[in-house]
């Protein structure tokens, strides 16, 4: 890897990525490549925190529309971030390296309340922190919370994984042949345009705050490299179009 642009950045995986080609659950072998994608980042010195998401396990949305109570699926969607987080621990700390697990939710049977600056000591001490649970509230996504931790911690960039496309695009890849992919984009034209690549509350926390986000596609071999290293990689989402 070549040396990394950034010094403290913080991961968004959606919880999909964990599932690699299976239709729900983790994958061990999803797992363990996303593993050594962050072994490999963490190896050049960064200091790299981490924002899981749940999706793999449970959506609330979906609970909400069979008629669960909306909180109730939501906090259901935390705990499914938790277990995400606890397998990606184990595979990192098989790797050799020292994690730990921050929860927005009090679980300190398996992983330490979030407090921002223990959190912050880890990083300075090169370890790496998976915050699970979200922010610990209801109706927030876990891109909300990645929006929101990266500015507690000072992060440089948000790098949004995805595991089946490889940016952001005007229409829906799958869907269109002809859809076309950005290599920049203004904040505002991310919300206007409504292009679905992260809620409207975490991009606008970052527009507020100037974060740049850099939205690619993790399952592609080297991209992560590339990525920390500052070369073009995905679309990048900042002011002015980055």
């Amino acid at each position: 890897m070549l040396a990394a642009k950034y010094q403290r950045v913080l991961l968004k995986l959606s919880g999909e990525s964990l599932k690699g080609s299976a239709p729900s659950g983790i994958d061990p072998d999803a797992v363990n490549y996303l593993a050594q994608q962050i072994d490999e980042a963490h190896q050049t010195g960064i200091q790299l925190a981490i924002v899981i998401g749940g999706g793999n396990i449970w959506r609330g949305g979906q609970a909400e529309q069979r008629g669960m109570d909306r909180a109730t699926a939501d906090y259901s969607g935390m705990l499914a971030t938790v277990i995400n987080a606890l397998a990606l621990q184990d595979s990192l700390e098989k790797r050799g390296i020292i994690t730990r697990t921050q929860s927005a939710l009090q679980i300190q049977a398996v992983a330490e309340p979030y407090i921002r600056r223990r959190a912050i000591r880890h990083l300075e001490k090169g370890r790496v922190v998976i915050f699970s649970a979200g922010t610990g509230n209801p109706f927030m996504t876990t891109d909300t919370a990645s929006a929101l931790r990266a500015l507690e911690i000072g992060a440089e960039v948000l790098l949004m994984a995805k595991n089946n496309v490889d940016g952001v695009y005007d229409s829906n890849p799958h869907l269109n042949p002809d859809a076309k992919r950005f290599a920049n984009l203004d904040y505002l034209e991310t919300l206007n345009r409504r292009l679905g690549v992260m809620d409207s509350t975490a991009v606008s926390l970052c527009m507020e705050n100037n974060l740049p986000i850099v939205v690619f596609n993790i399952f592609e071999q080297g991209n992560m490299s590339s990525v920390l290293s500052g070369n073009p990689v995905g679309t990048t989402i900042a002011n002015g179009g980055g």
